[in-house]
């Protein structure tokens, strides 16, 4: 993959005119208020240019989708409605037929939206405030979440995870003075914490236990918290005269801000990311454009929505895009949203849901796509004989042609491919309801390159895309006619990308090779355009010393001339694709002093002892690196940890059936030793003694969402897995075990 390009990168390095210029004369570049205009810079030509991309709000994007929409009633929105829930050990209805979904158009998407904005202003919302979303996606999610953007404000989710006190907290920084939630469950953590929650001034419930008939809460002052349903919400809106609605709807600027998403930092309080309608405008617009090829805009476009909406690659992808595509499709052509069951993920029936909506474009965190492979390998672990020949011999073929399509391939389609498609890898696209994605995407984690080549295998490209909440999520991107596995693709169009010198902050040179990179050529990742926020959130409702910490966080997140600064290491290649090689707060800094990037030496282990489903490199400022290390356990999924029984698919590497019993098992023990012993060995992850595991430990329990050390999107929070087993580190740096590789966990009834 390093070598010459045989296939040139289609995405030619845009010149100075594309970019807008900064000045340090007019920073801070960044404000900390939802209605605080910060400038739009435009470039001169390009994506970034008022010409190509000019300043809309979302209100403007909806109208026209309406209006391009009003006579062909293109489905907006569907979602299955009736079933029951199953109750633990009991399997899942089937999916409903695509005829019996309950559906909106873009017409009545957008009428509801605008009698529930209507509801909101005449319940006392005001402009800039915030709309708190509370649940799992489904259409009243987006209702609300658009009503508050129609109605002058903006919206923020809620994390299905947080706690009480990041509810509350989150609330009141984001002057949530709406509330929207799915359950009674929800709408009782905003009721016991009413006095904290002096902005809020309604609960808006959309679950089906909500009460009938409009009730409050009255709080110790004597104000009231409103309590009404969903449905009573819409009929109120109904009743009132939509001349504020639209004043406030024609008073917008495409400065202000549309979404919060607060950060899932895993120290201290999460910071509010403010994101403008014209970053999200101009992300969409120029996403849209970049894959107009490879969707075929020609061609109804379908999207799952299942990934949090609190989280920007959720809202990016299923609340914001969909509407942009819409409207640069040709007449009469446009997405639909199907929304997932909110128990798909934890149950592993997300295929179900795949299989009903037969997705264009499929959005997957790392973990999902895992689980999905996973699933495959133990199918086709059953297969034998003539049939399973013919399937390594399909793959095979796909995994070639695949190779060949990268940037320095040769573009040469196999001998025997398109065979091996039409018998094979085509039906199993098929199972899986993958048949007509046009394009696969994965993110908010680093994927493993086997994850890759196992879909490659199958001729299903996935596309690695880049970028954070302050980037309103898309930075860089491969796509399907310009890709390269192991890097996250070139710029977006319209955003400048620049790798600096940590040193002298100086521009760091391209690398010939950006898989073997140079010290010169690496440094951190730093962007500039229209797609970067507007800054974090300061209320001066939490005081001064908050107002300050905000300031001083935003000052850290965008410089001077403009460049905001995302933390993590890579390169830039003289094709123009990025390549992430590290974080700097993940770069683990031993005791001598030495840089030691533990991504790649984990994955390695991985990769080698196939029963791991989780490692953790600590060595900070240690004398040489341990290891945490999960098994795999029967049920767990990322947002749950399983139970204490190890997967079925990995019981035959010990003589073990539960966790417990593998950290005693000497075959276990055996097997990581010898994955950790063939990394150490590998120069190209391990390329010094200091980088090497010199010990490890099995931890009782798989990380998850739920036991607090992963976040919503399955990213592993290192700080949260350190702290928690602070005392097992330290006993792995005790002289009793200077001898011992393996340090046994003590304490485990604990952790039950």
């Amino acid at each position: 993959m390093g070598g010459a390009a045989s296939i040139p990168c289609p995405r030619p390095n845009l010149d100075a005119s594309n970019y807008a210029e900064y000045s340090t004369s007019d920073a801070p570049h960044f404000v900390m208020e939802p209605g605080a205009v910060r400038p739009i810079r435009f470039s001169e030509s390009g994506p970034g240019s008022s010409q190509v991309c000019p300043t809309q709000t979302l209100v403007d994007i909806f109208r026209k989708v309406v209006e391009k929409e009003s006579k062909s009633g293109l489905v907006a929105m569907r979602v299955e409605r009736g079933l029951p829930t199953p109750a633990k050990g009991e399997k899942p209805p089937p999916s409903m037929s695509p005829e019996k979904l309950t559906t909106w158009t873009y017409k009545s998407y957008y009428d509801t939206v605008c009698d529930v904005a209507c509801a909101v202003i005449s319940l006392g919302f005001e402009p800039h405030d915030a709309v708190c979303m509370f649940g799992f996606n489904c259409p009243e999610w987006f209702l609300g979440a658009y009503a508050g953007i129609f109605a002058g404000g903006c919206f923020m989710g809620i994390y299905p995870s947080d706690t009480s006190d990041q509810v509350v907290f989150k609330a009141k920084l984001s002057n949530s003075s709406v509330a929207f939630v799915e359950n009674n469950k929800c709408q009782d953590m905003f009721i016991s914490n009413a006095e904290e929650l002096p902005v809020l001034k309604v609960i808006i419930n959309w679950g089906e236990d909500a009460a009938s008939g409009a009730t409050c809460h009255v709080r110790q002052d004597g104000s009231e918290v409103k309590i009404i349903s969903f449905k009573e919400c819409v009929e109120l809106g109904k009743s009132v005269d939509r001349a504020l609605l639209e004043s406030r709807m024609n008073g917008i600027k495409s400065t202000d801000c549309c979404d919060l998403i607060f950060t899932s930092g895993t120290t201290g309080n999460p910071k509010a990311v403010m994101i403008s309608h014209d970053s999200v405008v101009f992300e969409t617009y120029s996403m849209s454009e970049t894959l107009r090829e490879s969707l075929d805009m020609g061609k109804d476009q379908r999207i799952l929505s299942y990934l949090p909406l609190s989280h920007i690659a959720g809202s990016l992808a299923d609340i914001f895009i969909p509407l942009v595509v819409t409207l640069l499709a040709d007449e009469h052509v446009g997405c639909t949203v199907t929304f997932a069951r909110p128990y798909d993920l934890k149950m592993g029936t997300l295929k179900e849901r795949l299989l009903l909506t037969r997705p264009t474009l499929f959005m997957g965190v790392p973990r999902v796509w895992e689980k999905i492979q996973e699933g495959l390998i133990k199918a086709g672990s059953k297969s034998k004989g003539l049939k399973k020949k013919l399937i390594v011999w399909a793959k095979t073929k796909g995994l070639s042609y695949c190779s060949q399509q990268q940037l320095g391939g040769n573009g040469v389609v196999p001998f025997g491919f398109n065979t091996a498609e039409k018998l094979l890898l085509s039906k199993v696209k098929a199972l899986l309801g993958l048949d007509q994605c046009m394009v696969g995407y994965t993110g908010a984690a680093p994927i493993k390159l086997e994850t890759l080549e196992f879909f490659g295998a199958l001729n299903i490209q996935i596309n690695e895309l880049y970028g954070m909440s302050e980037t309103t999520g898309l930075a860089t991107l491969n796509t399907p006619d310009s890709f390269l596995w192991g890097s996250v693709g070139f710029p977006l169009p319209g955003v400048e990308v620049a790798i600096f010198s940590v040193q002298d902050k100086k521009q760091c040179p391209r690398a010939k090779d950006i898989f073997n990179p140079s010290d010169e050529n690496e440094g951190e990742i730093c962007f500039r355009g229209r797609n970067i926020c507007m800054g974090y959130m300061a209320n001066s409702a939490l005081g001064q010393e908050h107002v300050e910490e905000i300031r001083e966080k935003n000052s850290q997140l965008i410089d001077q001339d403009g460049w905001l600064h995302s933390g993590d290491k890579g390169c830039k290649g003289d094709n123009n694709m990025i390549r992430i090689t590290g974080r700097f707060k993940e770069l683990i800094i031993g005791a001598g002093g030495e840089n030691i990037a533990p991504v790649p030496i984990e994955n390695s282990v991985c990769k080698l002892c196939t029963g791991i489903s989780n490692i953790i490199m600590v060595g900070d400022e240690r004398k040489f690196n341990v290891a945490l290390i999960s098994l795999k356990a029967e049920g767990a999924t990322g947002e749950l940890p399983g139970t204490e029984n190890l997967n079925p698919d990995v019981v035959h590497l010990g003589t073990s059936t539960t966790i417990s019993q593998a950290m005693g098992d000497a075959k276990w023990i055996e097997e990581v030793t010898r994955a950790i012993v063939a990394t150490n060995k590998d120069g190209t992850v391990c390329p010094s003694n200091a980088s090497t595991i010199q010990k490890f430990a099995i931890v009782p329990h798989d990380f998850s969402v739920l036991g607090g050390e992963m976040t919503a999107t399955l990213k592993i929070k290192r700080g949260v897995v350190e702290e928690k087993y602070a005392d097992l580190l330290e006993d792995m740096y005790t002289k009793e075990n200077a001898s011992n590789t393996y340090i046994r966990f003590k304490g485990f009834d604990a952790y039950k």
